[in-house]
């Protein structure tokens, strides 16, 4: 049985008390969100990892996204970035790859990860396709089922799966008008091999392909968002709109199959927008989790797209959003390095943070309180410990150490604390 079928028969397995034990909540509870779909465990059955929870009542998760580029193929370096992420907090990790020997990486990412693993199987399909015959029209319906199925043998724990991208949508997004059209690259892929073979989706026409063998593996779908906006010209217009319709749909079907499903969306959107949008998905889609690349609340930030994406984070986050997909520094711009996938989880672990505060999450204020009282004491160490990057507290205090003992360099010996608790307790 798949765990929703264990929850909804009342049925507590060792994973779902792992996960409610972890979150602070009654793992009864946490039966009764995946039953009715609005949380899920990400968790391949042929992956030993420590279970993920990701939905309604429990802390807001953080994915971080690695991969290979015909570009630019080092192992080396995507294992590092692995290693990076995980010490740094991320909840999840998602090989993007598209150069090389992407199921040798896959399989080594697969040992060494601690954390949940999540793929675009399309993307490998696609790339085995054109190095074969140079077109993406060649590909098969059954070249994808298979790249699926193999990912799912390898131990993936969720996949991202542009079911929603189907002619209807096509038409709608054709006829409207965008900007920048489609962003997503899986989406991208789905819609030119469309074109090409003047064939509906197949991830949408054989749907009951794709819960059979998401069923066999408990493998999590990530209902991937194909229209998600690239601009805020084009946020939640009708083809985004219509996309999100088909995935409630597409959910409540999975749900009655017993197979886990995650809802993506946006992308670009403008501030006042953005709680919109968790909103309208939370109620298209009874209330299952949704994963949001930021969102990213304007289109300028090149450079700095990681801060873009944290104010749409933590504001996604606070409305309801359950998974936060990071954005590096050198988004929209090349591969990320090491130092980019740092400042991409950091951003995306405060703007988490502070979602959890406003939903009340159990444990989260607590920590800030613990950090205001370091702060009171001046216990740097406590200081430090507390923060989301230890290390560059540490560095940047070394830069321009203080004169004086537990301050700082910009106060010096007119530390505010200082001079406050010595004037209250003057005798």
């Amino acid at each position: 049985m798949t765990r929703i079928q264990y929850a909804s028969r009342g049925i507590i397995t060792d994973e779902m008390e792992k996960v409610a034990i972890a979150e602070g909540i009654s793992s009864e509870k946490l039966a009764s969100d995946i039953a009715n779909g609005r949380s899920v465990i990400t968790k391949n059955i042929k992956h030993e990892i420590v279970p993920l929870g990701i939905g309604n009542g429990l802390r807001t998760k953080i994915n971080a996204n690695i991969g290979t580029s015909k570009d630019r193929i080092s192992y080396d370096d995507e294992l590092r970035k692995l290693a990076v992420l995980i010490e740094y907090g991320a909840d999840a990790v998602m090989d993007l790859s598209t150069g090389g020997a992407i199921r040798d990486l896959r399989k080594s990412l697969l040992e060494r990860s601690t954390i949940a693993v999540g793929t675009v199987p399309i993307y490998e399909a696609v790339v085995r396709t054109v190095e074969k015959s140079q077109n993406i029209g060649k590909m098969t319906a059954d070249d994808l089922f298979n790249v699926i199925e193999e990912h799912a043998l390898d131990g993936v724990d969720f996949i991202t799966v542009h079911c929603g991208v189907t002619q209807k949508v096509i038409d709608k997004l054709k006829s409207q008008g965008r900007i920048l059209d489609i962003v997503s690259r899986g989406g991208a892929f789905i819609l030119e091999w469309m074109i090409l073979n003047g064939k509906e989706n197949p991830l949408y026409a054989q749907y009951d392909r794709l819960l059979e063998i998401a069923k066999k593996y408990d493998l999590t779908l990530s209902l991937g968002d194909g229209l998600r906006p690239g601009c805020l010209d084009d946020a939640t217009d009708r083809a985004q709109v219509e996309e999100l319709l088909i995935l409630g749909e597409l959910r409540d079907i999975a749900l009655k199959e017993g197979v886990q499903v995650i809802i993506e969306g946006p992308g670009h959107v403008p501030i006042n927008q953005v709680e919109l949008n968790i909103k309208l998905q939370k109620s298209v889609c009874g209330g299952a989790p949704f994963y949001v690349l930021g969102p990213l609340v304007t289109d300028l930030a090149m450079g700095y797209d990681h801060i873009a994406a944290a104010i749409g984070g933590a504001i996604a986050g606070a409305a309801g959003a359950d998974f936060l997909c990071y954005v590096t520094p050198s988004e929209h711009i090349r591969l990320p390095d090491i130092e980019d996938v740092i400042e991409g989880v950091v951003a995306s672990k405060i703007a988490a943070h502070a979602a959890d505060i406003a939903k009340g999450i159990p444990g989260a204020l607590e920590k800030d309180r613990k950090m205001a009282a370091f702060r009171k004491k001046l216990d740097w160490d406590g200081q430090i410990a507390m923060s989301f990057n230890p290390e560059k507290i540490k560095k940047l205090r070394k830069e321009f150490p203080p004169s004086l003992e537990n301050v700082c360099s910009m106060c010096g010996e007119f530390c505010a604390i200082k001079t406050v608790e010595r004037a209250l307790h003057k005798k």
